[in-house]
């Protein structure tokens, strides 16, 4: 199915054509009934000669009802709009086309109604010159008569062509429902209406309204129970839903959208077009640059507190110059947004004949970071002028962002991940990887003693979220080893790495140890060596030296050593029986023997004696 919207001036016969078309009553008030004026949407059906099912959002034209307009045009992809033969353009018929400019609508039809009550030939001209200058340009144009009939089956081939060429929708899509009416159904509990654009909502689905988990217990689309439906569409939901639900509020897939309450927005101005910008300052493509006020126009010549619409939201903002037509806006709630989309920017608080939709506002970076130098605002501006919406542009910004991230911001990534599902700014992660080897380098030369920089020392460095993405900058001639960076550098040596003092230190305590191998030196003879704590701690790190016990050290294997001496011994043997083997102290004996216990060379049998173990 598809749907469109209605616009035009209040009376000039938008609820008579579409009750013509389809034989419904869009006016569902008894108000509205009495008085032949629509207040609230309107929302009726029908076939079309190809088959193809059309549903018409009817909107009501009177200047009172603009946000309620915006509520049914908003989500609707086209629009039909209706002039009036005998009453020709006016003032809501200007303010309905500039609101549908302001919202990127471009697809749509001009109807002439009430053509059999003067010719329709003036208005046609009037309307097509002012939708051509709106972004409606090469609609198509009939004149028909609610009343009589005349032009209505022209009519439905027309509509029917007209949805024919409309973009598909993209039943895979996340679903942003827009919910422009809420009412209780005894037994079945809240049900809500809206605009489907896209994505497939079905029974069971839990959707999320704000922050609060939505489950869809049924649905209807036209009236019919349907399980699961694809928009674009009107359906209705029933919901189990905890808290209360309004208007202006938007069921949308869980973790497919951004709901925030700050964005940066480039501004495209409404109103009757204008000279065109100078060079530098043109927009998205779609944007109307050069519209309005033209040349010299930005965003601060705005109020600085404006109503703010998307589908059928409507919330109080306030406005931030940054630059040119690039604004901040601070919304008061917030809004499930995405990179791309449009807001719409009204001052309802002007007075009568005032222009009161101001301005269309693409939204940028729905998550923007914070302005806290001197001169950042403007920086961001500069930068913001000519970006498109687009994963490059986002990730230009945030450098770094997870793959769901920008799903949730509206953008798929352009390129691959660098680590898992990590993407980076191609220029930032570059220069990552630029500065990893000067960071080793300075950490190294800060802490000659260690094996190489923790990788967790590294990451906090560089600023970044993970350890894994420090190992996917690794190149040589860095290598990553026992959690740590190393490199061969200048300064260091073969053996294990160690800086070139603390490796002679080690050669010199091998010389000392060489006719006496268990004969672990004593704290001053290792200070002496140029082996203090911290270079033993090093030299142990490395490997060079093995660590019995505190303040007892020796050459690696020597535990290994000893044992095969010990294995010659008479089985068992007490501790001076090994030391006297082993041709040493009993300060290195016993804390020996209890290293070489805990390896598993020998165990012991009970308070004095001890055995090898056959391994």
């Amino acid at each position: 199915m598809h749907v469109v919207a209605t616009a035009g001036h209040v009376d000039h016969g938008k609820s008579t054509l579409v009750r013509a078309l389809t034989g419904m009553e869009p006016d569902r008030l008894e108000e509205e009934r009495r008085r032949g004026l629509t207040i609230e949407l309107g929302h009726v059906w029908t076939t079309l000669p190809s088959g193809e099912r059309l549903a018409f959002v009817d909107v009501p034209g009177h200047e009172r009802f603009l946000a309620t307009m915006l509520a049914g045009a908003g989500p609707a992809p086209a629009v039909v709009f209706v002039v009036a033969a005998d009453g020709g353009w006016m003032p809501q018929s200007e303010e309905h086309l500039v609101a549908l400019e302001a919202l990127g609508v471009r697809h749509g039809l001009l109807v002439v109604t009430r053509a059999d009550l003067a010719d329709p030939a003036p208005a046609t001209r009037t309307a097509r010159d002012r939708l051509a200058a709106g972004g409606l340009a090469g609609v198509e144009a009939l004149a028909v008569s609610g009343r009589t009939g005349q032009g209505l089956d022209e009519l439905r081939r027309a509509l029917d062509r007209l949805v024919a060429a409309l973009p598909p929708a993209d039943p895979a899509a996340p679903v942003r429902l827009w919910i422009d009416r809420v009412f209780t159904v005894r037994g079945s509990g809240t049900v809500v209406t809206g605009t489907l654009p896209a994505g497939t909502v079905s029974a069971g689905d839990e959707l999320l309204l704000g922050d609060t988990p939505a489950r869809v217990r049924a649905l209807e689309c036209l009236k019919e129970p349907v399980t699961s439906v694809n928009g674009v569409a009107r359906v209705a939901l029933n919901l189990r839903c905890p808290g209360p639900v309004e208007r202006g509020t938007a069921l949308v897939t869980p973790g497919a959208w951004t709901r925030t309450d700050l964005v940066d927005v480039r501004l495209s101005p409404a109103g009757p077009p204008g000279p065109p910008e100078p060079p530098g300052s043109a927009g998205h493509p779609g944007e109307n640059v050069s519209a309005g006020p033209g040349a010299g126009w930005g965003a601060a010549d705005l109020p600085g507190r404006l109503t703010a619409h998307l589908g059928s939201a409507a919330v109080i903002c306030s406005v931030r110059p940054l630059g040119g037509r690039i604004a901040r806006l601070r919304l008061a709630r917030p809004l499930p947004l995405h990179a791309g989309d449009v807001l719409l920017l009204r001052d309802p608080g002007r007075s009568r004949g005032e222009a009161r939709v101001l301005a269309g506002a693409r939204v940028l970076d729905p998550r923007p970071p914070e302005l806290r130098r001197r001169g950042a605002a403007r920086e961001r501006a500069a930068r913001l002028a000519r970006a498109v919406p687009d994963a490059a542009s986002l990730l230009g910004t945030h450098l770094l962002l997870r793959a769901a991230e920008l799903r949730a911001l509206g953008r798929a990534p352009g390129t691959g991940p660098v680590c898992a599902d990590w993407h980076a700014d191609p220029a930032y992660w570059s220069g990552l990887g630029e500065r990893l080897p000067e960071v080793v380098r300075r950490y190294a030369a800060a802490h000659p003693l260690e094996p190489g920089m923790p990788v967790e020392a590294a990451r906090h460095e560089l600023g970044l979220p993970e350890r894994r993405l420090v190992a996917a900058l690794v190149r040589p001639p860095l290598a990553l080893a026992g959690g740590r960076l190393v490199t061969d550098q200048a300064g260091r040596t073969g053996q294990a790495g160690l800086p070139a003092p603390v490796a002679r230190a080690v050669e010199r305590l091998g010389a000392d140890l060489a006719s006496g191998p268990f004969r672990a030196p004593e704290a001053d003879r290792l200070a002496r060596l140029g082996l203090g704590p911290r270079e033993v701690a090093a030299a142990v790190r490395a490997g060079a030296l093995l660590r019995v016990a505190e303040g007892i050290v020796l050459l690696p294997g020597a535990d290994a050593r000893a044992a095969r001496v010990l294995a010659r011994l008479p089985q068992p043997f007490t501790v001076s029986q090994a030391r006297q083997a082993l041709g040493t102290s009993r300060r290195v004996a016993v804390p020996l023997l209890e290293h070489l216990d805990r390896r598993g060379f020998t165990e012991r049998l009970d308070g004095v004696l001890r055995r090898c173990r056959t391994l």
